[in-house]
């Protein structure tokens, strides 16, 4: 019977969406600076290495015609142009060797075409904003994790000795396989930057909130003092947690702040209201501040 049911709470969990419904062992729990657990799913290995597949297949399409159409431009020109050519083409091999996985991964879903196919994204483990600091390091790294071991492999083995083929062999797998050799599924550059990969599952987003809370912000009036109890970061999670809107979130989410501000509810005050409310206003105090030059990073931040 305690069998049947820990089933059925599992396909209720997996029918709302729940990501860390499943494997428990790929199940996370991301505390918000308020004390709120976003519980996550993190990707597991072949949902990573279908993602990588997928952006290596896109990398050499984009290679091949782009292959494709310098020749027809050559045969155009009849033969001019062909170091121009050439110089686009190394330009070219720069980009998506360099800076395919950057630039896809500082764009606000922070995941490259093959990671949104598989409903994953990078995220950083202490539960703060992804920087392109972040983004920069874990990508640096993919230099010796993929292209040098590609590199070796394509190497014949006539032109090394056996026990350099060995080596290059043992080192290709030490960074190759070493997600499957820790508990957070986690590669070198990941540990390095403090970064993770996390499953994200599609939800709809609500219309701009401050625009959507337009109601609830003419109810409620907030002190200066009251909107400078938090900073960015604090705006960020407010915001996840709205658009996320789960009751008991929102309702625990409310009531610290309600605490830390020293706000008084109304008997009929509702709780997403009031997030709101706060939200918007919080949201326009930091936009004034940031005129004046002023950024306040967190509630920490005492600039």
């Amino acid at each position: 019977m305690k069998a049947t049911r820990k089933k059925t709470k599992a396909a209720a969990a997996v029918a709302i969406g729940d990501p860390t419904a499943g494997d428990d062992r790929q199940a996370r729990s991301l505390v918000t600076p308020e004390g709120v657990d976003l519980k996550l799913r993190l990707g597991d290995a072949g949902e990573r290495a279908a993602a990588l597949l997928i952006d290596l297949l896109i990398m050499v399409a984009a290679l091949i015609a782009f292959a494709l159409l310098a020749g027809l431009a050559m045969i155009g020109s009849k033969g001019k142009g062909g170091e121009v050519i050439g110089t686009v083409a190394v330009l070219v091999f720069f980009v998506l060797r360099n800076l395919y996985f950057v630039l896809f991964e500082l764009t606000p879903g922070a995941a490259t075409p093959g990671k949104r196919a598989m409903g994953l994204r990078v995220a950083a483990r202490n539960g703060g904003r992804l920087t392109a600091d972040a983004i920069f390091a874990r990508n640096a790294m993919r230099e010796i994790e993929l292209y040098l071991p590609l590199s070796f492999l394509a190497v014949q083995g006539d032109q090394v000795g056996a026990w350099i083929s060995l080596a290059g062999l043992l080192w290709c797998a030490v960074f190759l396989l070493f997600p499957l050799f820790n508990r957070d599924r986690l590669r070198v550059g990941d540990l390095v930057a403090g970064t993770w990969v996390v499953k994200a599952p599609t939800r709809k987003l609500a219309p701009d909130l401050v625009e959507t809370s337009r109601p609830a912000v003419e109810r409620f009036r907030f002190t200066m003092a009251q909107l400078d109890a938090y900073g960015v970061k604090e705006l960020h999670v407010l915001e996840d947690v709205l658009r996320r809107y789960e009751t008991k979130t929102i309702a625990l989410v409310a009531a610290r702040i309600r605490l830390k501000i020293g706000w008084n509810a109304a008997p009929d005050e509702s709780n997403g209201d009031f997030l709101a409310a706060y939200y918007a206003g919080l949201r326009g105090r930091l936009e004034s501040r940031l005129l004046l030059g002023k950024r306040r990073k967190d509630k920490f931040d005492k600039s």
